[in-house]
């Protein structure tokens, strides 16, 4: 697989990482653990070197990552986050500096490993000044826990301020054909400051796999269940994108989700996405994004069906919107 480097940090990381949240968290029930960690070390076989996981994905996660990575530890990257209370995102923010530093022991305690090299803010707190948390993590840096410093879902004001204080290697945030917002003001900062971006969601939970049809029924834990993207009418209004992404992925002698990765390839030479999946199918499909050339004929022609289609609902409910910082 191709590499990439986050921004100018000099962190090379594959052009596709891997989300491991799914695994025990969000899309109904947690995956078989013997089969999460085959899929993880089927993901390192085939080329992949930045896996995701997060304490609030409950800590079957980081267990999961890092037993499943132990054997190849110094050839991968593995990325975690802090910033919920007691680690759980219902709970609120919690992002003291005892806080991050009780996640960091933890989080490498589960991990079986001597460091962090991606360490993420999840979500950012107002209560805590962005200064105390990079400087709290720059700390974490200079005590050889933690290599790069990360954010999730932070605006640009919050970006400058951290990386006033400690460098910003990477922003996560959710970035697609379906949610395009970060092109705003998230990724000119980012270019100019010179940090990398990991675009989470890059399937649109799944729905741009053209995989989700009207009458799909989600397990009862589902995310999805309750994310009003997701509701029946605008499921049936968003499926015209996945109709003008097939077109195109035919086209291209792709799958829909395979041209969904590679239109954000094509974006910035500094972003990876994560895609998740528990299934080495998908895996595969997923990884073969980074064989799939779009022409800048190709991406006028994305451009343009994408205008086309207006998408229909929120992207998370009012709550989980309410701990996004713009």
């Amino acid at each position: 697989m191709n590499k990439r480097e986050l921004g100018t940090s000099s962190l090379e990381v594959s052009s596709i990482g891997l989300g491991c949240m799914g695994m025990t968290f969000g899309y109904g029930a947690a995956a078989d653990t013997g089969e999460a960690i085959k899929l993880i070390r089927a993901a390192a076989e085939r080329g992949v070197t930045l896996f995701d996981s997060a304490e609030a994905y409950g800590e079957a996660n980081e267990k999961l990552v890092g037993e499943a990575l132990a054997p190849v530890r110094d050839q991968v990257v593995i990325a975690t986050k802090f910033g919920f209370k007691d680690g759980n995102s219902a709970a609120g923010l919690d992002s003291r500096p005892e806080r991050i530093r009780l996640v960091a022991e933890q989080s490498l305690q589960r991990m079986q490993t001597d460091r962090i090299d991606l360490f993420y803010q999840h979500r950012v707190d107002p209560a805590v000044p962005i200064e105390e948390v990079a400087g709290t993590v720059r700390e974490l840096i200079q005590e050889g826990k933690v290599k790069h410093f990360g954010l999730s879902e932070a605006g640009a004001d919050i970006i400058r301020r951290a990386h006033a204080v400690q460098p910003v290697t990477a922003v996560q945030s959710e970035y697609s054909m379906w949610w395009r917002e970060p092109e705003q003001v998230i990724l000119p900062t980012l270019e100019e400051l010179g940090i990398g971006f990991v675009p989470f969601s890059p399937l649109g939970k799944g729905f741009l796999t053209g995989a989700i049809k009207e009458d799909t029924k989600f397990a009862e834990n589902d995310i999805r269940n309750v994310l009003p993207r997701f509701e029946d009418e605008a499921r049936q209004a968003n499926l015209a994108l996945i109709a003008l992404i097939g077109d195109i992925a035919e086209a291209k002698q792709a799958t829909q989700a395979q041209v969904a990765i590679a239109w954000l390839l094509a974006q910035r030479p500094w972003i990876t996405p994560i895609p998740g999946t528990t299934k080495l199918h998908r895996l595969e499909e997923n990884i073969g994004a980074d064989n799939v050339e779009l022409t800048t004929q190709d991406l006028q022609r994305i451009e343009s069906a994408l205008s086309e289609v207006q998408i229909k609902g929120d992207r998370y409910t009012a709550q989980q919107q309410s701990t996004i910082n713009r």
